[in-house]
């Protein structure tokens, strides 16, 4: 079953001769418990694809659909709680909260939402990724790759439908890289989580499942 699709989409910047196509009808489709990688050089549209498909722009045109419900037909508060439940994201600078330990970063979402966490659950997230004695630890006593394991916990904690990796490796060295690669992937068979991962890296992609290529805002091949 597809928990993620795209139906010509579009995002297009200014008009006239100085109309940008960022994306320029792209269909795309993502099954439940996929390990998806997008795949494109600097200014190929997968940033702006990435956005789309959080909710956290609005596309020109076309219509994305994330577990059933179509993005564009929500307002923006309802988005937000879409976005908070439905999608979790992990990003290049990790976007940790400086002043909040392991565990409460990783909580945080859920209790944002007014919920508790699933603790058996929170418990199989944090020795799948190895955190157990760090939960006290704030960030800045962490390294990168560990900073990166807490935004992927944080991701994972409320279940949600699809999880949203922006370059996840970007900051991180060779080594240290291929070790979160290995637990994004280690989670998404665990858990039967579905990722979509944005990347330049060839090398990176290929840990995934499928890769998908983009070019000038079109997808270009299916992997």
């Amino acid at each position: 079953m597809a928990i993620l699709e795209t139906c010509d989409l579009r995002k297009i910047y200014g008009s006239g001769d100085t109309e940008v196509r960022a994306l320029d009808g792209v269909d795309l489709s993502v099954e439940q418990g996929e390990f998806a990688a997008v795949v494109g050089t600097s200014g190929s549209g997968k940033s702006t694809l990435l956005h789309m498909l959080g909710g956290l722009d609005r596309p020109t045109s076309g219509t994305v659909t994330v577990d059933g419900r179509e993005l564009s037909t929500l307002k923006d508060e309802a988005l937000t709680i879409f976005r908070r439940r439905k999608i979790g994201f992990v990003f290049q600078n990790y976007n940790l909260v400086p002043v909040l330990n392991v565990y409460e970063n990783i909580v945080l979402p859920i209790q944002l939402d007014g919920g508790q966490p699933d603790q058996a659950y929170m418990d199989q997230i944090v020795e799948t990724l190895g955190l157990g004695s760090k939960l006290q630890n704030l960030p800045n006593n962490l390294s990168g790759g560990q900073q990166q394991r807490v935004a992927i916990a944080r991701a994972l904690a409320a279940k949600p439908a699809i999880i949203l990796a922006d370059e996840p490796t970007g900051n991180l060295d060779s080594k240290t890289s291929q070790d979160v690669m290995s637990l994004l992937k280690v989670t998404s068979q665990r858990f039967s989580q579905t990722i979509v991962m944005i990347t330049h890296s060839e090398e990176i992609a290929q840990m995934a499942d499928r890769i998908i290529r983009i070019e000038d805002g079109r997808i270009v091949t299916w992997g």
